[in-house]
């Protein structure tokens, strides 16, 4: 086995890894609402989360991945080392944020850490607009869109059922949480393990493994997409129950039926920004639904001290994990070529 080969297969052990590392870091982003209305205990909702974010892999839609793979960096800039100094970043940046318990953003780690590692590289030259379009915009849009659908929802939902008993309101959301957190499971796994698939095809487009002239469209091989979705699948089984105990213990208060607006508006958002290749945070998009969802009755039910503190972990995201990728590639690069 060639040296490049062996490169090659241990920065794609990394990249699942940092894959595996996403599902338990986002685990809260998938469960967080039906354990803390009670509907699952966290060992059943886990395995409904993970196994709804395997599925995702037979939905077999890599428009995301291609985003992450092509639409980032120029691929002439492209190495394995960068690519190797992107994950690191994300890693250290999600652990960092696991062991604070803040629901930071996965996605935007990884495109932190890729573009710094990149600039440190290359230069800012070394960047594609189109791909910074697809990814900065979306820290505050896809949050917006879940709150509206999430308070949209919930307001709808309160004027059909109008007329029924809190009791049976109950009754009937507990039952359909089920539904809806599977729906948002589904999402988390359809568009958050297409990150780390673009990852893996922008380190084969480095080493010369997988053609650049395939476009942006082409598929994905098959044994990518259905690695990432194991690993996301089994680091969401294996959760980060410090971040649930943020998202959906302590931001608001949630019953059945806010739990399930809050995860049919952010399943929808992700599904159908997926389906336009944008590579968003399923974490800011359902923290926008919770709040959206809890913040119907009174704006006080929602503990904005806990707010404010997601938020600067959301602004700090990207700047914070592309110094580390910056540090990283600044630092070993030497080494490397020594």
């Amino acid at each position: 086995m060639d040296t490049r080969l062996i490169l090659v297969v241990t920065v794609v052990v990394v990249a699942l890894a940092f894959d595996f590392l996403n599902g338990f870091h986002d685990a809260a982003n998938s469960i967080a609402t039906i354990v803390s209305t009670r509907v699952l205990s966290p060992r059943a909702a886990v395995l409904l989360a993970a196994v709804c974010n395997f599925s995702a892999a037979f939905f077999l839609e890599t428009k995301v991945a291609a985003t992450i793979g092509h639409d980032i960096v120029h691929s002439q800039f492209l190495d394995p080392y960068m690519v190797m100094f992107g994950l690191m970043a994300a890693i250290i940046w999600d652990l960092l944020t696991w062991w604070w318990g803040l629901p930071t953003s996965s996605s935007h780690a990884i495109f932190g850490g890729f573009a710094g590692a990149a600039v440190a590289k290359a230069g800012w030259v070394a960047l594609k607009p189109q791909g910074i379009y697809k990814v900065v915009p979306y820290i505050v849009i896809a949050p917006f869109i879940g709150f509206v659908l999430g308070r949209g929802m919930i307001v709808l939902i309160h004027y059909l059922f109008r007329h029924f008993s809190p009791r049976r309101v109950d009754h009937i959301f507990r039952r359909g949480q089920l539904v809806s957190a599977s729906i948002f499971s589904f999402s988390h796994g359809m568009n958050d393990a297409q990150k780390t698939m673009g990852i893996i095809l922008a380190l084969l487009i480095s080493a010369n493994y997988y053609p650049v002239s395939t476009g942006v469209h082409s598929r994905v091989p098959l044994w990518i997409i259905l690695s990432c979705n194991t690993a996301i699948g089994l680091g969401t089984y294996f959760g980060g129950w410090r971040i649930v105990k943020t998202l959906g213990m302590r931001l608001t208060k949630l019953h059945p039926v806010q739990g399930f607006c809050a995860e049919t508006g952010g399943g929808a958002t992700i599904v159908f920004l997926s389906l336009l290749g944008i590579p968003l945070s399923t974490t800011h998009t359902i923290t926008g639904a919770i709040v959206g969802a809890g913040s119907v009755h009174r704006w006080s039910a929602v503990r904005w001290g806990i707010a404010r503190n997601i938020v600067w972990a959301w602004v700090l995201t990207i700047p914070c994990s592309a110094i580390i990728g910056a540090l990283l590639e600044w630092a070993f690069r030497p080494v490397i070529h020594k």
